[in-house]
């Protein structure tokens, strides 16, 4: 196995993950210091990531960079490595729609820059077989040799740029699309007054399912910034292959008025979220 120095933008709560796996796979990883907060730098620190203080001097040091960020900082991102003249192989792992990765791969074309699609499916890979880094593009199973011993497992699901972007799509509209539903089922309940009884007769049909209903959107609070991004993102793959939008565009904003509960300590209460989610006219 040819060793590999690889660059993680960045480490946050799935990238670290992301760079352990790489790491406990025999490659150097790398991150960027400049701009980043002491908690990206605990991370780093905690996994033994080695420190660099500029993206220049990432691109100089690393023969790979796996960008794993907010959706709406993907291109922003890819742009800037560019800038600072990237000559490797670069793999966008962010939640964005495939046309988005076809554009970010036509600009690292122009500029002879390898380029992959990933999509990640599943939350920070710290256990065996919990977390798939779909991959697509030429260069693929270069990307995969970097993690043969996981944990993260990574899927190969062709050569075409854009189809592993449209795997994560059709994956997280199912599963955050319907937990924003949930959101806006419950809050209507509740304005309406018959939250407590929807949740009783949930309960008598699935035993537990209204108390879990409740943990899933207290959970879903603090992922809720990241989220509505992402959202954004699959309306825009729908409307690309001829479906409605709208569905999707509401579960945006939804997250978007339980963005501010990104840095709370402690899960809100059930009373907190339905104040944020319903607007008075």
């Amino acid at each position: 196995m040819t060793t590999q120095n690889i660059g993680i933008l960045h480490p946050g709560e799935m990238g670290i993950s992301v760079a352990a796996s790489a790491k406990n796979s025999g490659h150097p990883v790398f991150w960027v210091s400049q701009g980043r907060s002491e908690a990206t730098r605990a991370r780093a620190e905690q996994f033994g990531l080695r420190e660099l203080r500029s993206l220049s001097e990432l691109c100089e040091t690393c023969s790979m960079i796996i960008s794993v960020c907010p959706p709406k900082y993907a291109g922003e991102l890819s742009q800037q490595v560019l800038w600072a003249e990237f000559e490797g192989t670069f793999v966008d792992a962010n939640a964005i729609s495939p046309m988005r990765s076809q554009e970010i791969s036509k600009q690292m074309d122009l500029a002879g820059v390898e380029y992959v699609d990933g999509g990640i499916i599943g939350g920070p890979a710290w256990q065996e077989n919990s977390t798939f880094l779909y991959l697509s593009g030429l260069q693929s199973e270069q990307v995969a040799h970097c993690f043969e011993r996981g944990p993260l497992v990574t899927r190969i699901i062709g050569q075409e740029i854009g189809r592993a972007s449209a795997m994560k799509m059709c994956y997280a509209a199912k599963t955050k699309g319907m937990t924003a539903l949930l959101c806006s089922i419950v809050a209507t309940a509740n304005e309406l007054g018959v939250w407590e009884d929807l949740e009783r007769h949930w309960s008598a049909e699935v035993s537990g399912a209204g108390r879990k209903a409740v943990e899933d959107i207290r959970r879903v609070t603090t992922k809720a910034w990241r989220f509505s991004g992402e959202m954004e993102e699959i309306a825009s793959t729908l409307d690309f292959a001829g479906l409605p939008t709208g569905f999707y565009k509401s579960a945006a904003e939804n997250y978007r008025r339980m963005a501010h509960f990104k840095d709370h300590e402690e899960l809100p209460e059930l009373e907190e979220v339905f104040r944020s989610l319903v607007r008075s006219s």
